[in-house]
């Protein structure tokens, strides 16, 4: 297969699965979390390979936070510029579950034609 064509794939495959991804994370964790450290346990999660940039996190972070769905607050770092932390919202969690609901109805579907299920 095209190297190219499976990078591509993979790409427009991660656009649309950024933003739940970064909702979950931010939904099962127990303290508010700032760009950097969510990329790195998106990192962690995949064996050390991130599947998106982290370039790619911080402008979906500030579209859920402009959306209501993540809260976000700056804090001095001593070591480095300000860090910005997030926190999911109700209204957050309310999408995720929708979002959730729909990323569990098209992986189903796309299951059914390819591990070869279809009617």
């Amino acid at each position: 297969m095209d190297d190219t064509q499976a990078r591509k794939f993979q790409k427009d495959l991660n656009a649309g699965l950024v933003a739940l991804v970064l909702l979950g994370v931010l939904d099962r964790s127990e303290e508010d979390l700032y760009g950097y450290e969510i990329a790195k346990r998106l990192q962690r999660a995949n064996e050390g390979e991130p599947l998106f940039k982290e370039g790619t996190v911080y402008p979906v972070l500030r579209t859920l936070a402009a959306g209501g769905l993540l809260t976000s607050r700056v804090v001095p770092s001593y070591a480095g510029p300000p860090r910005r932390y997030y926190r999911i919202t109700e209204e957050g969690r309310a999408m995720l579950a929708q979002w959730s609901d729909i990323w569990r109805q098209t992986r189903g579907f796309v299951d059914q034609f390819i591990e070869g299920k279809d009617a």
